[in-house]
């Protein structure tokens, strides 16, 4: 026993002595210095890979912690510092890799690491150890001879990465340009043989990848890579599992974008199960069929892993089979018992199991929109019966089956069309009639709108008209109008009729509409109402009437301005009093006319109000035709009668008259106004758009004035086409109207010509003279002539003869004899054969009438000078002897241009004259003033011009 407690005492003091000796031991730094460093290079992912180990380790394993520094061109260079941990163990060889962002092949790299122990068992405090030697890593030495290089090669990112692109020269050449899929770009040089360019950010481009290369000279072959930029890899989406007979499961996701490339292929998908631990490599990109075998799992545990060469993604989902069933789609369907208004419709659908039931999904659509949907509970046999159906009518209808125990998804929907059988159309016609009065009888033309799709209930084949006269009942007319017809036109008396209008197809005949057309249509005289349309139509209202209406109608046109208008109507309850008409053929600038109708119960329309208006209002396209009348030498009248208001494309609400004249003063009423063109006149404005004339007063003698007459409406004025000119007369070109007793002879009128002025000499009560100008007032030749029966018209050197048929016109200006003396007398005539109008259209000879006298013995001259002499003799007693104030001369002066040479030749051998046309008038002589001309017996029936020398008696 003593030895026993002897040997425990030894063996625990050698113990403690151990212990002791391990604590002493490991309280000194150990020597964890890695060693054995080595460095390779990968190119293709441009990575340094490091290994390493660690000898002399005090325990079997442990943890240590490793920093890594990197430095680039030179040691003092550190681009990179990295703590590493890992557990170290005696036989084990460490590994770690670092990418590099700037392609190897651009730069030296150097690399040393150092450790430390970072574990429980190993007391603190710690140590780092000594560094290991650098170790260099120098890719160019390998690059070979070639001048230039670019790297990296092939190089594969994600697009929205950064990327580093370099080129390595062996010159020390300046001259070296880059580009990028051909634009040039600039870069940092890390030595002279180097450059290295940096792109943020790089978006994909294209599958065959983005291009860069590098010149040195012109001529040259370039140098370059081709940088592959894929779409970033996404996460599936909408992932999950599903059967349809439980003995296969179909799982489907959104793979979202492609990263394949040219080189590159696309994403990868691999489908793992959990609780079996099996996968299997699916084929497609979005679905992958997983086999259910007999007694599976109930329960589902599935990963879905998408992979490409830059990085994985995953989804992950569990559900229980019985759950996730989504049957298969129905099929044979069809219809049985197809009717009027209803239908039974069928499928099958096909089993899942005896414990399980399918809920179905029946829909009915017309017109794409649904009108009908129905939830069925099904086995296999599926029936139900549509109702509410309308008549000849196409259906679309269509049936899907899901889970009734546990939903999951509707099955895809599988149609079949339905078209019902006919019936009698359920709507009367909407008729309407225009009722035109001839002597004896009435033109009565009816119209229909075809009935709609719902109250046709089938082909509409032919419409029946039956016209029944209420005078005489047992007398009734019968009339099929074919299909499609709208319309017809019948012929009635004076009578009173009834019409009844119905639509007939295969089954049956519809309700009639009845019209009544009085004796006497009573329409009495309404007053027009203006309204204004909008972009919706026009609004119309009108008064309610008292009394017994069954209704109100609106007709109006859709084409006015065509012969066939196009008649519309609305038909309208007995409560409403307004309405929006509106159609897609109304146009801006048309005017719209409305008559609203009362229907009595004896189904007799009466007119109750009309409405007229545009839709949109636009300024006149036209300016009237003005014509000019009452020419003085202070004023004339402009006239538009003839300008239609009712055609323009707006209410005229007055009119706008333009005046300029040289004196640019206004007159009183006007207001000044600039033009387009910024010339100034004077504006008048009309604002009663019936008045159609204007009297311009207050002018001037002998002065030019042009003026300008334009419509306008609530959106502006019509066109500003030319200014017309007018010239005042001198206001001492007078018309004379002589009244005597005694027939004078020329010489009573005329007295001289003296310095360029022709004198006329009033009687002795009015001694003083009255003197018009040379330049107006002298005529090219006068004449005193009588009417010798059966005459001829015979001028001046042609002898060319007209006979009294064919002067439809006088061809000069007369002094006619007065009214109160019908038989012939003379005649002074004033003829111009210099001057030329086309233009008049109205009888351009002004007549004076002169009293009778003994036929005068002068002859025609042949210039008017001489005339002027020869006159001046025998004439000047004469006028001495007429009473005063009834002696004067009326004269149209000269206002064309001479046609051609002067006046001399043309008074030897003037034109022949259009009758009357070749007068220009520019004065007209006042109505008030002009006496009436000479009846048909005093009337010159013929005119002779004589040469000189020649008489004419």
């Amino acid at each position: 026993m003593a030895l026993l407690v002897v040997l425990q005492t030894t063996f625990l003091l050698a113990l403690l002595s151990l212990r002791t000796y391990q604590s002493e031991v490991l309280s000194e730094p150990l020597p964890v210095t890695p060693d054995s460093l080595t460095v390779s290079i990968s190119s293709t992912h441009q990575r340094l890979h490091l290994q390493w180990n660690v000898h002399n380790l005090p325990y079997r394993e442990f943890k240590m912690i490793f920093q890594i520094e990197i430095s680039r061109i030179n040691t003092s260079n550190v681009i990179w510092v990295e703590n590493y941990s890992t557990t170290v163990r005696r036989t084990r060889t460490l590994h770690w890799s670092w990418e590099s962002e700037l392609p190897l092949e651009c730069a030296i790299h150097f690399v040393r690491i150092r450790g430390v122990v970072d574990d429980a068992k190993i007391p603190k405090p710690r140590f780092w150890s000594h560094w290991s030697s650098w170790e260099k890593v120098d890719v160019r030495s390998s690059l070979g001879e070639d001048p230039l290089s670019v790297f990296p090669k092939d190089k594969l990112v994600e697009e929205g990465s950064n990327v580093t692109i370099c080129y390595v020269s062996r010159s020390h050449q300046n001259n070296i340009s880059c580009f990028l899929d051909g634009v040039q770009i600039h870069g940092d040089q890390l030595d002279p043989n180097v450059c290295a360019f940096t792109l943020n950010n790089v978006p994909f481009v294209r599958e065959t990848g983005t291009n860069f290369h590098c010149e040195m000279n012109q001529g040259e072959v370039p140098k370059g890579i081709v940088l592959f930029v894929s779409k970033v890899l996404e996460e599936p989406k909408d992932f999950s599992c599903e059967t349809q007979d439980f003995r296969a499961l179909n799982c489907t996701w959104d793979p979202g974008s492609d990263t394949g490339l040219t080189k590159h292929p696309s994403q990868s998908y691999t489908l793992f199960e959990s609780f079996s631990g099996k996968k299997t490599l699916c084929k497609h990109k979005n679905w992958c069929n997983w086999q259910v075998t007999q007694h599976s799992q109930e329960v589902y545990n599935f990963t879905l892993v998408a992979e490409n060469y830059l990085r994985k993604r995953s989804v992950n989902t569990v559900f229980t089979l019985a759950h996730q069933v989504r049957p298969m789609n129905p099929f044979n369907v069809s219809f049985k018992n197809v009717h009027a208004t209803e239908a039974t419709m069928t499928w099958k659908a096909h089993s899942i199991g005896n414990n399980f039931t399918l809920l179905c999904q029946v829909e009915l659509n017309s017109e794409g929109k649904v009108i009908q949907q129905h939830n069925v509970s099904v086995k296999v046999n599926g029936e139900y019966l549509l109702s509410e159906l309308k008549p000849d009518t196409k259906y679309v209808t269509r049936v899907r089956c899901a889970n009734a125990n546990h939903f999951w998804k509707w099955s895809e929907w599988i149609g079949q069309n339905l078209i019902t059988s006919e019936a009698a159309p359920s709507e009367a016609p909407d008729v309407w009639r225009e009722v035109k009065s001839v002597p004896g009888c009435r033109t009565v033309t009816l119209f229909w709108k075809p009935l709609s799709k719902w109250h046709a209930n089938g082909k509409i084949l032919f419409y029946n008209v039956v016209i029944e006269n209420l005078g005489e009942p047992s007398k009734l007319k019968l009339l099929s109008i074919p299909a499609p017809a709208n319309g017809t036109e019948l012929t009635l008396d004076q009578g009173s009729y009834q019409i009844h209008i119905t639509a007939n197809n295969s089954v049956g005949t519809s309700p009639a509409s009845v019209i009544v057309i009085p004796g006497d249509l009573g329409n009495k005289e309404v007053e027009e109402e203006r309204v204004k349309g909008t972009e919706d139509g026009f609004s119309l209202s009108w008064k309610p009437q008292s009394g017994d209406v069954v209704g109100y109608l609106v007709e109006w046109c859709d084409h006015p301005r065509d012969p066939l208008c196009d008649l519309q109507w609305e038909n309208l309850g007995p409560n409403t009093t307004s309405t929006i008409i509106s159609s897609d053929a109304f146009r801006p600038g048309v005017r719209y006319n409305f008559r609203v109708y009362g229907i009595s119960t004896e189904r007799i329309a009466y007119l109750l109000e009309k409405k007229t208006g545009y839709s949109q209002e636009l300024a006149p396209s036209v300016s009237p035709r003005v014509l000019l009348s009452n020419l003085t030498s202070h004023s004339f009248i402009l006239s538009w009668k003839d300008h239609a208001t009712e055609s323009q494309p707006g209410f005229i609400q007055g009119y706008h008259v333009y005046m300029k004249s040289k004196a640019k003063q206004c007159h009183p009423g006007f207001e000044k106004a600039v033009l387009s063109d910024d010339s100034v006149c004077c504006k008048y404005r009309v604002s009663d758009p019936e008045q159609k004339t204007l009297v311009m007063d207050n002018l001037q003698p002998e002065s030019s004035y042009e003026f300008l007459v334009t419509p306008y409406t609530s959106v502006g004025e019509g066109p500003h086409g030319a200014f017309t000119k007018v010239t005042t007369p001198g206001e001492y070109c007078e018309f004379f109207n002589l009244h005597t007793d005694a027939v004078p002879t020329p010489s009573d009128f005329l007295h001289f010509i003296h310095h360029g002025h022709l004198l006329f000499k009033k009687p002795v009560e009015n001694p003083h003279l009255t003197i018009m100008k040379v330049s107006d007032c002298i005529p090219d030749a006068i004449e005193v002539v009588n009417k010798p029966e059966g005459s001829k018209m015979q001028f001046l050197g042609t002898r060319k003869s007209l006979t009294e048929s064919e002067l439809t016109k006088p061809a000069c200006f007369y002094l006619f004899p007065t009214e109160s003396y019908l038989g012939p007398g003379p005649r002074i005539c004033f003829e111009n054969f210099t001057y030329n109008q086309a233009a008049s259209e109205s009888d351009c000879c002004g007549h004076v009438t002169v009293p009778p006298t003994a036929p005068s013995q002068l002859g025609l001259l042949t210039s008017p000078e001489n005339l002027l002499k020869a006159l001046e003799k025998n004439y000047m007693n004469s006028l001495e002897e007429i009473p005063a104030g009834e002696t004067c001369l009326n004269y149209v002066s000269q206002l064309a241009s001479p046609m051609s040479g002067d006046k001399e030749s043309l008074l030897t051998n003037p034109p022949l004259p259009a009758v009357c046309s070749e007068y220009k008038m520019q004065m007209a002589v006042p109505l008030g003033l002009a006496s009436s001309p000479s009846s048909e017996n005093s009337s010159v029936s013929s005119i002779t011009l004589l040469d000189q020398g020649e008489h004419h008696g």
